[in-house]
């Protein structure tokens, strides 16, 4: 214990810096862990589809990328434009929304607005539409 003590007093400022990024690495862990949003297999994702006919869709790719397949009943709100077009969801903010983009790693930027936005039941679906078409679900074009 004395040479621990020993250690910090000689190296105050590495120590600190030591500190200070395991702060931010908490900070980032916890902030991703709140703002990914409940990930959902597409199994899952059919059943919430299937129990919640009001349930929003919003897929998060390009326009180019939406046109070739994506879930029926979904809307296409590309992550660019994602936050001007968050008005055209509507007010019904309790309603269960399944988030998705092509792997399952940028919807994570959605979801963070929409729960900033008020939408209560946030999910993202695990994989993205890959692991939809992987799981040999339908496809709209």
């Amino acid at each position: 214990m004395e040479q621990l003590t020993t250690f910090v007093s000689d190296n105050l400022l590495l120590f600190g810096a030591l500190l200070v990024v395991l702060v931010l690495l908490i900070r980032a862990e916890l902030d991703h862990q709140l703002n990914k949003g409940l990930l959902l297999s597409p199994s899952a994702a059919v059943r919430l589809l299937n129990n919640s006919s009001d349930a929003i869709i919003i897929d998060t790719r390009s326009t180019a990328e939406f046109k070739k397949g994506h879930i029926k009943g979904a809307k296409n709100l590309p992550l660019a434009d994602f936050s001007n077009k968050l008005g055209e969801l509507g007010q019904q903010k309790d309603r269960p929304v399944l988030v998705y983009c092509n792997s399952g790693a940028t919807a994570t930027k959605a979801i963070r607005a929409l729960k900033n936005a008020g939408y209560e039941q946030v999910n993202n679906l695990e994989g993205g539409i890959l692991a939809w078409q992987e799981a040999k679900l339908p496809v709209s074009k």
